[in-house]
C-alpha cells in the first residue's frame, strides 16, 4: 500500500513542488516509514515568499479585534481536535500519549488563545515636547520566519506563530523534518479559522531551507528554536541584513537541592527535568547538585522510583510514560555519551542501556540512566546529551555550588529546593539563567517569558516581552508651533 505523501503549505493550500523530491517521515517507536513529505523547492519557496508578502497586506490592516477573533477560533480548534492532533505528535516524536493528549496540543492552544487577548493591547504613546508633541506606533514587522524543533513540533509552531500573527505579521514555518506533520495540520486549522491565504505557510526541507528562511532579504525576523551550533549558523545567515533573531538553544541546567528540602518533590523535579519526552526537552535538569547530607535518601528514592514507576513501551499504550527517542543516529548518540560517562568514571545507579520493551521492540528506546560519582569536568556533566541521562554531583557550600552552576557557556534553566525562602531567592539570583523555578521544575505557561543566558540563546518566547520583539517603534513627532529655521 502506498504510503501518504504531504505537499507544502502555501498560499492557504497544498502546492505540489516541481522536482518531485520528498522524504520519509519515521514513527520512533517502530522504525517504520509512516509517510513522505515534499521538499520545498524554488517554485515552493517563490510561492510562500509571495503569498506571504501579499498575506502580510491583508492581515496587517485587520483591527487588532478582528485577529483576535480569528485566533481565538483557531485555538477553539485546536482543542476539539486534541485527540487526532495528540496522534500525530505520537507517531511523529515516539513520546507517550499521555504526555501528547495533556500537554502538546493544549499548551499550543493557551499560547494562541493568550496572545490572541493581547492583541487589542499593542499600542504606542504619545508625550508633549514644549508646544509640540510626538506619538508612536507599533507596528507590525512583515514576513517572519520561524524554525521548529523536533521534541515539541505543535506546540513550537504555536509559541512562534501566535505572537507574531497577534501582532499583524505573516509567517513562513518549517518544522523540523524528523516531525514536519504537526504544523501542516496547524496551517489547515489557521484557514479554517478565517486567516487569510498566506499569513501563515509551511514549507518542508532540512537545513538548506533554514539557510535559505534566515538569509532571505524579505524576511524580516527569524525565531528558531533548536542546537547552539545550528543557532550560530541561522544567526550568521540572518547578519547578512540584520534581520531581527529570537533565539531558544540547548542547555545544560543544574537542579540545586539542599539538605533542608522536600526530598519526594525533590525526587519527583529531578526525574520530571530528565526523563520526561524521554529525557529531549533544552530545559532539562541534567546536572543534580544534591547537599551531601541527603545524597543517601535521594538516590535511594530515585532508584526506587525510577525502576518501580517508569514504564517503557508502545507510546499509544495509556499506561507507558516513558518513550522512544527521535531517531537511531539520536539512539546512537545518547549511547555514545552514556559509554563516555562509563570510560571517565562515573557510577551508573541504575540504566545505561538501550532498551527494547516487549510492546515495541524496534524503537530507538535508551533506559533511564542516572551517573553518581561525577565531578564538574566529566563530558557527561559539561555536553548536552539530549537524552535520558541525568548527572548527579554532591556540595557542602552554598557559594561553592552556586560558581560550580555557574560554570558553563549555556545559561538555559535553573532550579532550587529548599525550604529556606530567604536562600531560595538568594540563590536563584545568583544563577546565569534565564528560566528558573523554585521548588519545582520545567513547568512552562504561556504567561511566562522562555529564553536562556549566555550562548543558550537571544530574546524571550511567551509572555507580555515578546510582543515588542514581533513590533517595530515607529516615532512621529507633530509640529504645532512656528517651525524655528535659521535658513
Amino acid at each position: 500500500m502506498a504510503l501518504p505523501r504531504y505537499q507544502n503549505f502555501v498560499n492557504g493550500d497544498y502546492t505540489a513542488n516541481q522536482t518531485g523530491e520528498y522524504f520519509d517521515v519515521i514513527n520512533p517507536a517502530t522504525g517504520q516509514v509512516i509517510y513522505q513529505v515534499e521538499m520545498a523547492d524554488s517554485t515552493i519557496k517563490a510561492t510562500a515568499i509571495n503569498s506571504a508578502r501579499h498575506g502580510f497586506s491583508l492581515w496587517s490592516t485587520l483591527t487588532a479585534i478582528e485577529r483576535t477573533r480569528i485566533l481565538n477560533r483557531a485555538a477553539a480548534l485546536l482543542r476539539e481536535r486534541n485527540d487526532e492532533l495528540a496522534r500525530v505528535e505520537v507517531l511523529d516524536t515516539g513520546k507517550p500519549w499521555q504526555e501528547a493528549e495533556g500537554v502538546d496540543v493544549a499548551s499550543g492552544a493557551d499560547a494562541i488563545e493568550y496572545f490572541a487577548g493581547l492583541a487589542p493591547s499593542v499600542v504606542g504613546q504619545q508625550q508633549s515636547v514644549g508646544a509640540d508633541f510626538y506619538y508612536t506606533r507599533k507596528e507590525a514587522l512583515g514576513i517572519c520566519a520561524g524554525i521548529g524543533a523536533w521534541n515539541y513540533p505543535l506546540q513550537i509552531a504555536c509559541w512562534k506563530a501566535a505572537p507574531a500573527l497577534a501582532c499583524g505579521n505573516s509567517m513562513i514555518f518549517k518544522p523540523s523534518e524528523e516531525t514536519p506533520l504537526g504544523a501542516l495540520k496547524l496551517a489547515e486549522i489557521f484557514i479554517e479559522a478565517g486567516l487569510p491565504a498566506g499569513v501563515f505557510n509551511v514549507v518542508q526541507g532540512g537545513a538548506e531551507v533554514g539557510q535559505w528562511l534566515a538569509s532571505h532579504n524579505e524576511v524580516e525576523k527569524v525565531s528558531f528554536t533548536g542546537q547552539v551550533g545550528t543557532g550560530k549558523k541561522v544567526m550568521r545567515s540572518a547578519s547578512d541584513n540584520l534581520k531581527d533573531i529570537t533565539m531558544e538553544l540547548g542547555g545544560k541546567s543544574p537542579l540545586i537541592v539542599f539538605d533542608d528540602a522536600n526530598i519526594v518533590e525533590a525526587v519527583s523535579a529531578a526525574m520530571l527535568g530528565n526523563f520526561f519526552t524521554q529525557g529531549e526537552i533544552c530545559t532539562n535538569c541534567t546536572r543534580v547538585y544534591l547537599h551531601e547530607n541527603i545524597r543517601v535518601e535521594f538516590l535511594a528514592q530515585l532508584k526506587t522510583r525510577i525502576e518501580n514507576n517508569i514504564v517503557a513501551g508502545d507510546p499509544f499504550d495509556s499506561n507507558v510514560n516513558f518513550g522512544a527517542l527521535i531517531s537511531a543516529k539520536h539512539q546512537q548518540l545518547v549511547l555514545d555519551y552514556i559509554a563516555k560517562g562509563i570510560e571517565e568514571g562515573a557510577e551508573l545507579l541504575t540504566g545505561g542501556t538501550a532498551l527494547q520493551p516487549r510492546s515495541a521492540p524496534n524503537g530507538y528506546f535508551v533506559a533511564p540512566t542516572v551517573f553518581i560519582s561525577c565531578h564538574d569536568d566529566m563530558t557527561i556533566v559539561k555536553e548536552e546529551i539530549f537524552g535520558p541521562v541525568m548527572s548527579v554531583l554532591t556540595f557542602s557550600d552554598e557559594d561553592d555550588v552556586i560558581r560550580r552552576a555557574n560554570n558553563t557557556a549555556l545559561g538555559l534553566a535553573a532550579g532550587v529546593f529548599t525550604k529556606d525562602v530567604h536562600r531560595a531567592h538568594r540563590v536563584i539570583h545568583k544563577l546565569n539563567a534565564g528560566i528558573c523555578w523554585i521548588n519545582s521544575y520545567g513547568l512552562s505557561p504561556v504567561e511566562m517569558p522562555v529564553g536562556g543566558f549566555k550562548q543558550s540563546g537571544i530574546g524571550r518566547e511567551n509572555g507580555l516581552e515578546t510582543l515588542n520583539q514581533y513590533t517595530q517603534t515607529k516615532a512621529v513627532y507633530m509640529g504645532m508651533s512656528t517651525l524655528d529655521s535659521p535658513f
